[in-house]
């Protein structure tokens, strides 16, 4: 396991230039939420420690599993600002037959234990070799927004390789969609009757436990440890 780890670092320190669309940050009011050499800006879900899971490596965020203590569950991390109405860019590289997640609208509070009790979930996956990604309807594949909508098309490069999410999220439209590599493969309402619809035949249909999930139109941003290998880089957000 930590050879294949240390491969997949090596890999990713090696294939550092983007082949994706960059923003003018000034220009369009992009604002960068890491700035790729340190973890400013970002501390573990609902607690008060560093998370030394994650580290900093030729500028970009990596979940290292080998860095977490046997028993020590729980390393997603959060931004330290909350965000409304927003477009989310970012590229991420995933480990094979790796598994992670994007969230927002997440809240800290010891009710909640992890950042899906309140936050959706965009999917990151290695659709290639990841048993989720084989489930029809593909709820689960990279791109979809988790357990709730599918994707249109399978526009995901494979584990390795770097891919790109824009993620729109407007509550004065009640709209929000995803992109993945410059092609649009998810729509979906954050409130009223069909958002209901699609919470009801989910998983997140379980008062006991979801009870506030999807609920909040103001939170903080998440990157979901899920015990594999994750790079992100480039991640810059605009409020709408």
């Amino acid at each position: 396991m930590k050879n294949s780890i240390l491969i997949v670092f090596s890999f990713l320190l090696f294939t550092n230039s983007s082949p994706f669309k960059t923003f003018d940050q000034e220009q369009d009011n992009w604002v960068s939420l890491f700035d790729g050499e340190t973890l400013t800006g970002w501390h573990r879900y609902n607690k008060t420690d560093s998370p030394m899971a994650w580290v900093v490596r030729e500028g970009e965020l990596i979940l290292d599993p080998t860095l977490i203590n046997k028993g020590d569950h729980g390393h997603d991390i959060v931004t330290d600002k909350v965000f409304s109405n927003f477009q989310l860019s970012l590229e991420w590289n995933i480990a094979e037959g790796g598994n992670s997640g994007i969230f927002w609208g997440v809240q800290e509070l010891p009710e909640y234990g992890r950042p899906y009790a309140t936050g959706p979930e965009i999917q990151v996956l290695d659709n290639e070799r990841h048993p989720d990604s084989k489930v029809n309807p593909n709820f689960h594949q990279a791109g979809a927004l988790y357990d709730l909508v599918q994707p249109s098309e399978e526009v995901c490069l494979p584990a390795g390789s770097w891919n790109h999410f824009l993620i729109t999220v407007n509550y004065d439209v009640n709209k929000g969609s995803i992109e993945l590599n410059g092609t649009k493969i998810v729509e979906f309402p954050l409130y009223g009757e069909e958002w209901d619809a699609l919470v009801a035949g989910s998983k997140f249909n379980n008062p006991r436990v979801f009870k506030d999930f999807g609920k909040f139109r103001t939170g903080k941003i998440g990157l979901q440890d899920h015990g594999d290998v994750i790079a992100f880089r480039n991640i810059k957000i605009r409020e709408l």
